[in-house]
Parts: C-alpha cells; structure tokens; sequence
C-alpha cells in the first residue's frame, strides 16, 4: 500500500526540495552541503517572528524531541516554522542536543539564535542540587531558603491527595504522598517559581528515570513499584559506601523473605520526627545517636516494632539505591552492623553478627 501523503509532510517534502536546489548554488562557497542547506532555511524561515523584543518564558523537558520543541516555539511565537525549526537543527547536527531547562527567549531572534540558545543550555534561573537520601521536608527547607517557593506550599504539594501524576507512577502513590518520588538531581529554578511545578519537575524526572530494567528487576523480587521506592530510600540511608548498597539491599530482602523484622534505624529516625513536621527539630530530622526508648517508638514506621516494609518512602532515593534494589547482590547474609569508617560488617548468623557488634561497636547493633 503507498504511504499517505499528509500535509504535514507535502510541507516538509517542499521545503526540503527547496533547501536542496537552493543549497546546491551555495556549496561552492561553503564547500558543506548542510552548511549551505542551513543558509537557505536561516535566509528563507529564519527571520525573527516580529520586532517584538519582549522575553518569553520558553521551557524544554527532559526526552523532548526536536519536532515537539518546533511546535512549542511556533505556538509561542517564538520561530516562523516548526517544520523550518526541525529541520535547522537537524541540518546543524543538533537534534539530541537540545538542553532541557527553562530559557528567555523573544520573538525578535532569528531561527539561528533560538537555536544557539538551546543548544548551548543558556538556561535562567538558579542551579539547585537535591542530594540523594533526603527527605520532603529538607527539600521544602532548601527551596524556602533558595527563594525559589515556600515551604508550607511545596509541602502541601507533596502531600496532595489529588497532585496530577505520570501514568507510570499513579499506581504507586495514589492519593499518598510524593515522599521518595521526588527525584534528587541538579535542577534550574526560578525565583518564586508555582510550588506545584517545582514538584512535578521532580516527579517527571522520577518517572523519566523509571526505566524497564528496574521495573523488572522489582517485579522479579516480588515487589511491587511502591514497596521497591521504599526498601531503596532505606537502603539509600544506610549505605554509606556506594559498593555496599546491592549487599545492603540482599540483607533487607533476605530478612523479608523470612519474615523477620528489618530493624533499620533510618526507619526509627524517620518515625521521631514524623512524616511532615512543620520545620525542622532543633537535632536535625536524622538523630544520629538513638536510644533504646528510641527503639521502641510506637510508629507504622518504626521497623523495630512492625513486620515488613513502612508503609511508604522514608527518604528520596537515587538511582544508585533504586539499581541496587532491583538487582541486589547474591547473599545469605541476615546482618550488618557498621564500622568506625563507615562500612559494614555482614553476617549469616546471629552468633556471627554479635561478635562483630563486639568488635566494632561494644553495645547493640544493626540486626
């Protein structure tokens, strides 16, 4: 069957019919043929839209294609042509360059300058970096102190019933909170940027992350997407060597596998101090030394006292933590407690964990 010819693409076969003839007069002076074709698109589609030097909030997404970012810009009215935009870029070689991020731009540039823009990630805004293993709250506290929003209203977000959700992530969290969904990684942001966009550009880049590789390596360990993000956000506080992680990972999931209680202290840190505090405890939301009364906190939490994983996400893990999750190491090991360098000791036995407690701490330890 011959291929229908849709407008979209008579356009498109047009255009390129006259880059083509148009370019063959100029390559040579160029000694390029794309360099050439580049022109005729510049001279042809590339003028500025108007005179007009207003700036224009312009954002890219993550994975966003050449041909959805034209169609953005001409919607906006920022370039002539979506058809002339995709075709420029992938003259100039810069189809998969195109920098996510949020720009300036204005209907006064041509084709040529747009897309030096995009290409060079001349983005506004301040960069923010969310470390891996924090939590909701100490990312509230450091947009709040970056100006970027409020912390009452970041949080609000994260714990709104409704918050609009990728498909692949509504499942998981449901109406719950967004703990552990909110991705750590660099981010440009606007000075009092909306709270709401702030945290959908953090789960979008979760989920942007989610690839079928983890999924499978979950499902393989019977668990489900939530349960996965909160043994990673565990396991993201407790490993303090990167190697440790997967080992770390195969204690929890062996002890799972057994029934037996994980007494992971991150879980009891994360349960003094509550899911959603109104600012931080004056020790800090990570109490490094806990007690024995600690221990013993009655909280769905508190993994000292109750069976199983909590009941959600203690932490935003990264990808490292999420990786080791879904493909933890092949171990026997129910035990670990930590050395004075942070590392760990593992153990099968309890007998055998015990002596290491002796030797590396003295008093109880990590079971």
């Amino acid at each position: 069957m011959w291929p229908r010819f849709t407008r979209a693409g008579a356009v498109l076969g047009a255009l390129l019919a006259l880059v083509i003839v148009t370019a063959g007069l100029l390559i040579w002076k160029t000694g390029s043929a794309a360099s050439a074709a580049f022109q005729v698109v510049e001279v042809t589609l590339g003028q500025p839209v108007s005179s007009d030097d207003r700036a224009v909030r312009f954002v890219v997404r993550r994975g966003e294609t050449a041909a959805a970012v034209g169609e953005q810009l001409q919607a906006a009215g920022l370039v002539r042509s979506a058809l002339g935009f995709r075709l420029a870029v992938e003259l100039a070689g810069l189809g998969s360059h195109l920098e996510a991020g949020e720009y300036e731009l204005r209907p006064n540039m041509s084709l040529a300058r747009v897309i030096s823009i995009l290409a060079q990630g001349r983005v506004v805004g301040d960069l923010l970096t969310i470390p891996e293993g924090w939590r909701a709250t100490e990312i509230a506290d450091a947009l709040e102190h970056g100006g970027v929003t409020g912390r009452a209203d970041f949080m609000a977000e994260v714990e709104h019933p409704d918050f609009p959700l990728p498909p692949v992530l509504a499942p998981a969290i449901g109406q719950g909170s967004l703990e552990g969904f909110l991705y750590p990684d660099s981010y440009r942001l606007l000075p009092r940027m909306p709270a709401a966009e702030v945290a959908r550009t953090m789960v979008a880049t979760f989920a942007h992350r989610l690839t079928p590789d983890l999924l499978q390596g979950f499902t393989a360990h019977g668990l489900t997407l939530r349960q996965a993000v909160t043994l990673a956000s565990i396991v993201e506080r407790e490993a303090v060597r990167p190697d440790e992680r997967p080992v770390i990972a195969s204690v929890y999931l062996n002890r799972l596998q057994r029934g037996m209680r994980l007494q992971a202290d991150p879980t009891v840190q994360f349960a003094l101090v509550g899911p959603n505090p109104a600012a931080e405890p004056p020790g800090g939301y990570w109490k490094s030394a806990l007690s024995a009364l600690d221990l013993r906190i009655r909280s769905p939490y508190n993994t000292y006292v109750v069976t199983g994983l909590p009941p959600g996400p203690i932490c935003n893990p990264g990808l490292s933590s999420l990786e080791a999750v879904a493909h933890p190491a092949s171990t026997e090991y129910l035990y670990f407690v930590a050395r004075p360098d942070g590392s760990h000791a593992f153990a099968r036995t309890l007998e055998e964990h015990e002596r290491n407690v002796a030797l590396y701490q003295g008093t109880s330890g990590q079971q």
